[in-house]
């Protein structure tokens, strides 16, 4: 038979295994998705998104383009190894179908395509196509090399730590680091007997022997053969499912499908999505303030897929979002843990009827809620009453006798149910009172009513409606000359987004940029998250950050959550202030009488 060996059946059938689990892994986790998300797949699949999702396949998956702007020489990596095999293979089939006169070639031709061509350049383009596959082999080659360095020795890759590997990841590995060299060894071999190589294959060729290539080449290309098919055997039970469902997370990411509150098949492409490259590692606290490395997002990930997760993996977690802000497959993570979390069944769900019932108050323009957190720095308060009185805002003070939590922290223990009665709650107080603008001081709160809620009004932080008084000249600051450096909260930031805002506002000071700033800010360590992380570590993450914050010596360490407030203040790093404390410190005019709330400062939402 032409074009064939036996050495080609332990890749076609690695090939073919590979296929037919990966396929039915897609089909079960697509079956798998909530009746929202399929819908959301149905509407778009026919749109320009999906061509969007393929230029985002061809960068992410291919290209690596977000690793390369974190890690250029990481991103090489990754980039030699996936886009370079996928051209490899592209152009194999290019070669061997214009080798055998037809599309319809042996599928394993363009894999061994030097061993059943030895007369490998006579057809069109055979040279450009020989050389082509020898330079792509090379890119690979050293890709590979730098694996293996990142491996032995990470910190030369700019990395402090690489993941702890799984069996199945072992094999695949080991595997695939033996693919490309028996490869070139195997290509090169045939070329020392029939010169049918290329720049890189013919070079190597002539250092081998020429009593020993005629003995060494089957042996080669059954190796060859072998490697292919343990890599593919490995493959969907190792880290490297990576490779193809990726590609799926990207198209049902941009027809619509997100993470929702329960576990679903979007849940498993998003864990089988990971590729371990151990970027998280590098951005937790946990890991590099507190010393603990054996609970980080790709571990936690590891674990859920392979269904041995534990309660400290599960539970010790800061969720600052770090991870997800690194993450270069954009891994929604801690909404994943969320839903591993989720302890709904537990009961509790009348667990909140106890609470007070809290009068709405009507006419108002302005309902200010301040947190559970603020009432526990009620310095905040006091500024934030300040201000409402110079600006003259029709005010009223939602929670100032009989708050009821927003809910919030529950939900990120965990407490799915317990959390929904106090949104009930909760809504219906706000909703009632019919008023234009709901301001509040704390981050977690206002990620929460902007999220979780189902409010008739907009919803402030007040470092946004600070900015808008400001803008709108309702309240102005005297000019000074003390240094601060701005800390951004977790929620606050990485969470909802705000970074430019609290800038603007200490624009009237000496602010000083720090080099933990905006996304890449660090957690105050205070995280109401995590329920077991011991007070020790706690303080060891706190004290980092504020070694971090301080280093340039500015007068005041400034932040925007009272949670943040309530951890750095006792660091005794730097005088630690609310933004609304610098501001109501600072008022140049006081407004003699209430102002309407005005349509500007709702556009600001």
């Amino acid at each position: 038979m032409m074009n064939y060996h036996p050495f080609v059946i332990p890749f076609t059938v690695g090939a073919l295994f590979l296929f037919g689990v990966v396929f039915y892994k897609f089909y079960a986790w697509i079956a798998a998705l909530d009746r929202k998300q399929k819908f959301m797949v149905k509407q778009n699949i026919f749109s320009f998104k999906t061509i969007r999702a393929i230029g985002e396949i061809f960068r992410e998956a291919l290209v690596h383009h977000n690793i390369y702007k974190k890690n250029p020489v990481l991103g090489y990596m990754h980039m030699s190894l996936a886009f370079g095999w996928f051209l490899l293979i592209v152009v194999g089939k290019i070669k061997a179908s214009l080798y055998a006169g037809t599309f319809f070639e042996p599928p394993w031709l363009g894999i061994f395509f030097n061993f059943f061509a030895v007369d490998g350049h006579a057809f069109s383009y055979g040279e450009m196509l020989t050389f082509t596959m020898d330079f792509l082999l090379l890119i690979i080659l050293s890709g590979l090399a730098l694996a293996i360095i990142k491996r032995v020795k990470s910190s030369l890759l700019g990395m402090r730590k690489t993941t702890k590997h799984s069996r199945f990841d072992r094999i695949a590995l080991s595997s695939l680091w033996f693919i490309f060299p028996l490869r070139l060894m195997a290509e090169s071999t045939t070329a020392s007997l029939h010169g049918n190589g290329g720049f890189l294959t013919n070079s190597v060729g002539h250092l081998i022997p020429s009593a020993i290539a005629p003995y060494a080449e089957l042996p080669l290309w059954w190796a060859y053969s072998i490697s292919l098919f343990v890599f593919f055997v490995a493959l969907p039970y190792s880290r490297y499912m990576h490779i193809p469902t990726e590609v799926v997370l990207i198209l049902l990411r941009n027809w619509g499908a997100d993470t929702g509150e329960q576990l679903s098949g979007y849940t498993d492409i998003q864990l089988n999505s990971c590729s371990r490259c151990g970027i998280c590692i590098d951005a937790c606290q946990l890991n590099f303030a507190a010393g603990i490395s054996d609970v980080q997002s790709v571990y936690f990930v590891r674990d859920a897929r392979y269904k041995t997760l534990s309660d400290e993996v599960v539970n010790n977690c800061l969720m600052c979002g770090r991870c997800s802000n690194e993450c270069p497959v954009g891994l929604e993570l801690t909404l994943v843990r969320q839903q591993f979390r989720n302890k709904q069944e537990i009961p509790g769900k009348f667990y909140y009827e106890y609470t007070e019932p809290v009068e709405s108050k009507a006419g108002v323009d302005v309902i200010y809620y301040a947190g559970c957190m603020t009432h526990l720095t009620p310095s905040i308060i006091i500024s934030m009453k300040k201000i409402f009185e110079a600006a003259g805002v029709n005010y009223w003070f939602m929670d100032e006798d009989k708050g009821v939590c927003c809910g919030r922290p529950l939900r990120q223990q965990g407490f799915i149910q317990q959390s929904k009665n106090l949104v009930i709650k909760n809504s219906r107080i706000i909703n009632s009172a019919r008023a234009k603008l709901l301001v509040t001081s704390c981050p977690i709160c206002y990620k929460s009513f902007r999220e979780e809620y189902n409010l008739n009004l907009p919803v402030m932080h007040h470092t946004e409606y600070i900015e808008g008084l400001l803008a709108d000249g309702r309240i102005t600051l005297n000019a000074s000359n003390v240094t601060v450096v701005y800390h951004d909260p977790c929620e606050l930031g990485r969470g909802a987004n705000i970074y430019e805002q609290p800038r603007n506002i200490l624009r009237n000071f000496s602010l000083i940029e720090s080099d933990y700033e905006k996304e890449n800010s660090l957690c105050c360590g205070g995280s109401l998250s995590d329920a077991i992380l011991d007070l020790r570590l706690q303080l060891k993450i706190r004290d980092h950050a504020l070694g971090e914050l301080t280093k340039d010596k500015p007068e005041v360490l400034v932040t925007a959550c009272p949670l943040c407030k309530k951890s750095f203040v006792h660091g005794n790093k730097a005088r630690v202030m609310d933004i609304a404390e610098i501001v109501a410190g600072n008022l140049k005019v006081i407004a003699r009488k209430k102002q309407s709330v005005r349509k500007e400062e709702l556009q600001l939402v």
